[in-house]
């Protein structure tokens, strides 16, 4: 197959003008696959034109005898020798002109490259040099332009010069004098760079003879139903379509004692699943994140429910008892819950039992007090106390030093002119300190569009009063860490990242990566969520065959509300696009590590189970029941989310 190539050669001339759009090569509708391939050949002043030149020989010695990197330093300095980003189009749309045909058997959903806002194909391999070929193709011209100008920088260049090559270095070409307002075209070198890249990774891998990467499991959902791929994938689909009975079984009993459940993502997929269901019969069921809980929680007690069944650990039946008090709608003593009217509420938790939080536990410990008077004697100071604590933390934290609570949704407010105390956090306040780091580099006028009120004065100046606890980790989200981010480098570069602000710094950065080229999010579970039907009711949109890609760094109980919004948009597409197809993947990173540990004297990372761990959980995650571990590995799951839940089990607060 190889050997039917022809090489051709791009030579870029800064000094020539664009070839008018009459020169330029025709491009039949139905024309027969090309088999041109565009070599990295070096910008050639001396010729007379800037076109693809075809040669018999698929290595050009002129070629392989200049490095990208000096590739990518002529390429810079033309388009920065162009004042006007009229001329710089201009120019991108004759290099888009002289792109050889891409082959129509290769316009696969395999080439496509995610992220952009044209179809953008790609394909690559390896010639016996070991020197990597890459093809690509566009519906757009600029589009195809940019993919000219890759192409000049990377084809024919070793896999090292590949993968040496940053998303950074694209970013200061600034081709066409975009602004901020059309970021997308600006994501478009660094999609494409991405996928270059991922390519050249799995070509090196095999030619060096290593065994494939196994992929994580995932969940595949399109018009026609899901598919697993992976046990803890099958385990999860298994509670996606809930027995019919249990249903009926449920809303028959919410809705003659009037009970409102409010439940939140990270519960056990299989009560999910059921709460989902029952939702089309009942409305008074809600699943969301922290923040939400109580305030749905007050709307339906207004709308008449008399109890209310919180189905989450203890901080989060806490906040939804003090929202309500604080709503008018007080508790009633226990003996006398037959006495209920509108202004009279009670919640319920999931057990007798404490339902604690490695988090709630780290904020409890002496060293968060230590933390706090600290704190105290460093006037003026505000404590920013994490959600993920009971109220007790909360209001002995504000004895100390006034306290205010924040969620993974709003943790980037920021208070001028005062020391900023966060916690128990560790990696959310790290990751802030990292956020707050980037925006100092920014210019005025993008730190106004995050925040009006602040500058890069006024970042800088924050940035010395803020001080975050040391000791306090999410046992789940702490698996997003050094082994999980390889992986995805390896197998999900070019894929939709999603993170929450909990996950440790590595996994952070990665996903604020992907976010900086409109391929990520990082933020709170209802952000994630929201990202995610955005970018599916954007493919819905565009009327075109899609295959979305989204790695879910979370606790993996967010399926199950993915699922459901993502089913609800595909068909919803179908009856106004039957032409085209979309299917979208969620994809569950694992780790080695075989179970998390929830002892109490060791609630601050992951390690084996002990025998007295196993004592302690009232509920043991496992592949059969859909959680916790399976036999790909540890999977992001929180025990503590996951204790049995039944009505008639559930403690009143």
């Amino acid at each position: 197959m190889a050997s039917s190539y022809l090489a051709s050669r791009l030579v870029l001339n800064p000094k020539l003008n664009p070839i008018p759009s009459s020169t330029r090569r025709l491009r039949p509708k139905h024309a027969a696959p090309s088999l041109l391939r565009c070599s990295a050949a070096p910008f050639i002043s001396s010729s007379s034109s800037a076109v693809f030149k075809s040669t018999a020989d698929p290595t050009p010695t002129t070629a392989l005898s200049d490095d990208p990197s000096s590739r990518l330093q002529r390429l810079t300095s033309e388009f920065r020798s162009l004042p006007e980003p009229i001329d710089r189009v201009k120019r991108l749309l004759s290099y888009a002109s002289g792109l050889p045909l891409f082959p129509i058997a290769d316009r696969i959903n395999s080439n496509r490259v995610m992220g952009c806002t044209a179809q953008v194909w790609l394909s690559a391999s390896m010639d016996a040099l070991g020197r990597m070929r890459f093809a690509a193709d566009s519906d757009s011209e600029i589009t195809r332009g940019y993919c000219a100008c890759l192409m000049a920088i990377l084809d024919g260049a070793l896999p090292n010069e590949v993968l040496a090559m940053r998303t950074d270095d694209l970013a200061d070409l600034n081709v066409v004098g975009l602004d901020g307002r059309a970021r997308s075209r600006v994501n478009t070198w660094h999609n494409v760079l991405v996928s270059m890249q991922k390519k050249t990774r799995a070509l090196l891998s095999a030619r060096e003879g290593r065994l494939p990467v196994e992929p994580f499991p995932s969940l595949f959902i399109g018009s026609d139903g899901i598919h697993a791929k992976g046990s803890y994938a099958e385990a999860q689909a298994k509670f996606l379509s809930p027995d019919e009975l249990k249903i009926k079984e449920l809303v028959n009993i919410l809705t003659e004692k009037k009970i409102g459940v409010v439940a939140h993502f990270y519960m056990d997929p299989e009560v999910q699943g059921i709460l989902t269901a029952a939702q089309k019969q009942w409305p008074h069921i809600n699943i969301s994140d922290s923040l939400v809980m109580a305030d749905i929680a007050v709307k339906m007690a207004e709308a008449g429910c008399q109890y209310i069944a919180v189905l989450g650990v203890d901080f989060m039946s806490e906040n939804v008892r003090a929202i309500l008090d604080q709503a008018g709608f007080e508790k009633v003593s226990k003996k006398v819950l037959s006495i209920i009217n509108l202004t009279q509420v009670e919640v319920y938790r999931m057990s007798s039992e404490q339902i604690g939080c490695s988090l709630a536990d780290a904020a409890a410990s002496p060293m968060y007090v230590h933390f706090l008077e600290t704190a105290s004697k460093s006037a003026p100071s505000l404590h920013v106390i994490y959600i993920n604590t009971s109220l007790e933390t909360k209001a002995y934290g504000h004895e100390m030093v006034p306290t205010i609570t924040c969620t993974s949704s709003n943790a980037f407010a920021q208070v001028p002119n005062l020391n900023i105390w966060y916690g128990p956090d560790s990696y959310m306040g790290a990751n802030i300190t990292e956020l707050f780091n980037q925006m100092a580099g920014m210019t005025d006028e993008e730190i106004a569009e995050i925040h009006p009120e602040h500058n890069r004065n006024t970042i800088k100046s924050l940035l010395h009063q803020l001080h975050y606890y040391q000791d306090g980790k999410c046992i789940v989200h702490d698996m997003f860490g050094h082994e999980v981010v390889e992986k995805i480098n390896e197998l999900y570069s070019d894929a939709f990242l999603t993170a929450h602000l909990e996950v440790p710094g590595e996994m952070f950065s990665l996903a604020m990566e992907a976010k900086r080229r409109g391929m990520g999010i990082v933020g709170s579970t209802q952000n994630i969520l929201d990202f995610i039907t955005q970018r599916v009711q954007d493919a819905c949109d565009s009327n075109r065959d899609n295959h979305l890609q989204f790695v879910l760094g979370t606790e993996s109980g967010m399926v199950t509300a993915i699922v459901a919004a993502v089913r609800r948009l595909l068909n919803s597409g179908e009856s106004s696009s039957k032409s085209s197809k979309t299917t979208v993947e969620i994809v569950f990173p694992v780790s080695s590590d075989s179970m998390i540990r929830t002892s109490s004297n060791d609630c601050h990372g992951l390690s084996s189970v002990s025998s007295d761990d196993i004592a302690k959980l009232a509920f043991i995650p496992g592949v059969a029941t859909g959680e916790g571990c399976s036999i790909h590995g540890g999977c992001a799951s929180c025990p503590y989310m996951k204790v049995y839940f039944s009505l008639n089990a559930m403690e009143p607060l």
